[in-house]
């Protein structure tokens, strides 16, 4: 047994010639997934060994569960350190799968051969271990990654020798088409498979990068462990094409070892994992060799027709999108297909006939239907399912049980959720998603709501994706459940934080989330943060998470009263650095500046009135309109927050229209320079900036204006005095203010400038009553009359020009 050779078994003869049967295959293809049943249908062998980490052979027999359904994955992690990990992700029409069922239906043990997980993480490099697709290395290699030469790709150097310039026509022309009981001899495939890769190695070199020599020699020992224990004849092998020479390398026990002797090792844990149709594709980043897993799955499954088949689903699916496809569409499709088939000398219509003949028939020459089947149909939104009975670090098995008890069950399909937290369900949903999240397990993402904008609302979007379970084995560190776990790490970046913002977001995450024991950590924090910062930017940033902290605790029926003190102490601090903080500021720092002062008005606005030390109310609004007062009349702060402060104190009744035209007259005034009129005109009228652009839309500015002519007419009469070489300079801050408006606002403000001069110019006429027009239009007002005669009966007023007995007489 010193050495292992490729016995007839392997060459097509038999599984009696001496040698055990080396089944050469592509991971996740269905033509090598039948051609593997079919040989060992016919070999009958004693012992299945298959390429894959040895630590899942005591989690095989759960492929059998009725539970399990793929496509799945064997996941690997190393204990201390979850993050590096690495999946060996199976379909099922993958070879592997195939081989494992066949061994658990024929009470045949399964073996996996490969290079132990332990290993595998420990040679890994730190930032790839979370991609690393371990059954797919058929087509490309983590070598590059190490130093080391690239493996040629054996598909497409076979491809090109047959003549195809793609690999996976090739591939489907010669496997995927050749459906079952077309060759008469079911070793005749691997071998023609073993006599092709020899010679590629044999032509390219043998040698390969490291990391395919320590796999080889662990599976030729593995392989000679094997024969000794249950013949040559009762060996099966089942690994990646490319791997079949070196299993019949005339190598001996002691130069394997050596080439195993002194690898690094890392503790490992090993589960099964629910795994994706969309992860097998190879542009997700777990790339697994395969474009189109949704029809290499049909081509496994169908018994017959599958080009019919086929296109029936997708007639369905177009039905489903309400598109108008008939069975004589399918019908015109299978033949167009067939047609082109048989055009470019292909044994069936593959994917690339197919698609082409749903293009020009069911989609009337349109590319846009072809990205729904795609994603749909080609690839597929398929999720696996694994059983309870699966390993699972004590996180994940909490999180399951939570997922049954809300009815959130994981879902492949990206889908919306919207939350109605006055509902405990939903409120239970809400505080799960915003725990994951801060725990960094990211099923979940906030969302606009499309329906309310209250605060007992929240929309999110879900996807669940394989990789979460590296994510969950990471968080499991933090604690046994998700409520402990986000508990304690929620504790930790409290006492870590450096920044002010941090801790106020973590305050404000802390109260969604619903964790009671965390927050006084980080309300200590919090304080002890804010105590310390002077600079009223930070502060200022800090201001608007704690505000909406206040709003979600009170839907949430959250103890928020230690809150309440740091954010109005907060907004205290606010209001009295403010103002000699915005003196002196460039344009820069005052575009900047005028974010903050947006973003400070939002939050004191929904901060309640609360009380001092002493008892007595602070008033937080009245200081605030204070402040902005100040500000809106000091010639040394920039004057896109001093017109920003004037539209503040507007907006909420604390400014006079009156006084508003006199301050916008000040700032207008021929002895302000162009350009800071502008800016304050940008201030005055412009939308919400930074993080208060949930205060107003960016039109509101114009609708003032359309309802003000007083405020348009100042405007206009400041622009047309402004010099040509002036203007150079002030138009990219107009244009910037009044491009945002809507395009209904842009067209009536240029309708009312054309009309000449506004309200309150030199010629304007005498102010009207209110609620009527600037003057009495004796025209309309004599039309009118004739339907006032007959509604009173008063013809006998006279005519028209007894309009004021008319008006007598209508009191």
């Amino acid at each position: 047994m010193g050495d292992v050779a490729v016995g007839g078994a392997a060459a097509g003869g038999g599984s009696g010639a001496g040698g055990p049967l080396l089944l050469g295959v592509r991971h996740h293809g269905p033509g090598s997934a039948r051609a593997v049943r079919a040989a060992l249908d016919a070999a009958a062998p004693r012992v299945v060994l298959i390429e894959g980490p040895p630590e899942g052979d005591a989690l095989l027999a759960l492929a059998a569960d009725e539970a399990m359904r793929p496509p799945v994955a064997l996941l690997a992690h190393a204990l201390d350190d979850p993050g590096r990990a690495a999946f060996w992700p199976l379909a099922e029409f993958s070879p592997e799968w195939v081989a494992i069922r066949w061994a658990l239906a024929h009470d045949v043990p399964a073996r996996f051969i490969d290079l132990p997980a332990a290993h595998s993480l420990a040679l890994a490099a730190p930032d790839d271990g979370s991609s690393d697709d371990e059954f797919n290395d058929e087509s490309k290699d983590d070598a590059s990654q190490h130093g080391e030469s690239l493996r040629i790709d054996p598909l497409a150097v076979l491809a090109e020798a047959a003549g195809y310039d793609d690999p996976e026509r090739w591939w489907e022309d010669v496997v995927e088409h050749q459906g079952p009981g077309r060759a008469d001899d079911p070793f005749a495939p691997f071998a023609a498979v073993a006599e092709a890769m020899g010679a590629l190695r044999e032509e390219y070199g043998d040698g390969g990068p490291r990391r395919d020599l320590v796999r080889e020699a662990h599976m030729r020992l593995q392989l000679r462990s094997a024969r000794k224990e249950f013949g040559d004849d009762g060996v099966a092998v089942v690994c990646g094409a490319w791997h079949v020479p070196a299993l019949g390398l005339k190598t001996t026990v002691a130069a394997d070892r050596a080439l195993l002797k002194g690898l690094p090792k890392v503790k490992t844990g090993m589960t099964w994992v629910p795994w994706t149709h969309r992860r097998l594709a190879r542009h997700s980043g777990y790339g697994a060799g395969i474009d189109s897993p949704g029809w290499y799955g049909h081509l496994f499954g169908v018994p017959d027709r599958p080009v019919e088949r086929w296109l029936t689903k997708v007639a369905g699916l177009l039905r489903g999108e309400d598109r108008t496809v008939s069975s004589a569409h399918v019908i015109e499709a299978v033949r167009l297909a067939e047609t082109l088939a048989a055009m470019r000398g292909r044994p069936l219509a593959g994917l690339t006939e197919t698609t082409d003949a749903v293009r020009a028939v069911m989609c009337e020459g349109s590319d846009v239907p072809l990205g729904l089947i795609h994603d749909r149909l080609i690839v597929g939104e398929v999720l696996g399912e694994v059983p309870d009975a699966a390993p699972a670090v004590p996180l994940q098995r909490d999180l399951t049980a939570l997922q049954r008890t809300l009815r959130l069950k994981p879902e492949a399909l990206e889908r919306e959720l919207d939350l109605d937290l006055r509902k405990e369900t939903d409120a239970e949903r809400g505080r799960l998603l915003h725990r994951l999240r801060l725990l960094g397990i990211d099923w979940g993402e906030p969302a606009a709501g499309r329906g309310s904008t209250g605060t007992f609302r929240e929309s999110w979007r879900l996807r669940w994706e394989p990789e979460l379970h590296v994510r969950i084995a990471e968080a499991g560190v933090w604690g046994t459940t998700v409520l402990s776990a986000a508990t304690a790490k929620a504790e930790s970046r409290a006492l870590s934080a450096t920044a002010l913002a941090e801790v106020t977001a973590l305050a404000e995450r802390c109260l969604l989330a619903a964790l009671p024991d965390a927050l006084p950590v980080v309300m200590r924090a919090l304080a002890d943060r804010a105590a310390l910062d002077a600079d009223v930017g930070r502060l200022a940033q800090a201001l608007p998470a704690l505000a909406r902290s206040l709003r979600y605790g009170d839907v949430r029926s959250t103890d928020t009263g230690a809150l309440g003190e740091v954010a109005a102490g907060l907004a205290e601090r606010i209001c009295v650095g403010l103002p000699p903080a915005c003196a002196g500021l460039d344009a820069d720092g005052a575009a900047e500046m005028r974010g903050h002062l947006d973003s400070v008005h939002t939050a004191i606005g929904l901060l309640p009135d609360h009380h001092g030390p002493d008892g007595h109310g602070r008033d937080l609004a009245g200081r605030w309109g204070a402040v902005l007062r100040k500000l809106a009349g000091r010639d040394t702060v920039p004057g896109v927050i001093r017109g920003r402060a004037a539209r503040l104190l507007l907006d909420d009744g604390r400014l006079a229209e009156d006084e508003a035209a006199r301050f916008m007259g000040l700032a207008l005034s021929p002895g302000t320079p162009p350009t800071d009129a502008a800016a304050w005109i940008e201030g005055f009228v412009g939308g919400a900036s930074g993080a208060g652009r949930h205060q107003a839309p960016s039109s509101a500015g114009g609708m003032l204006l359309v309802h003000d002519e007083r405020l348009l007419g100042l405007v206009d009469a400041w622009l047309t005095g402004v010099s040509a070489e002036a203007f150079t300079d002030v138009l990219p801050l107009l244009r910037r203010t009044f491009s945002a408006y809507e395009p209904g606002v842009r067209r009536t403000l240029g309708e009312l400038v054309g009309r000449g001069p506004a309200a309150g110019g030199p010629a304007a006429p005498e102010p009207a009553a209110p609620g009527f027009g600037p003057g009495l239009d004796e025209a309309r007002a004599d039309a009118v009359l004739p339907v006032l005669r007959l509604l009173l009966g008063a013809d006998d007023l006279g005519g028209t020009d007894n309009s004021d007995d008319l008006l007598e007489a209508t009191g």
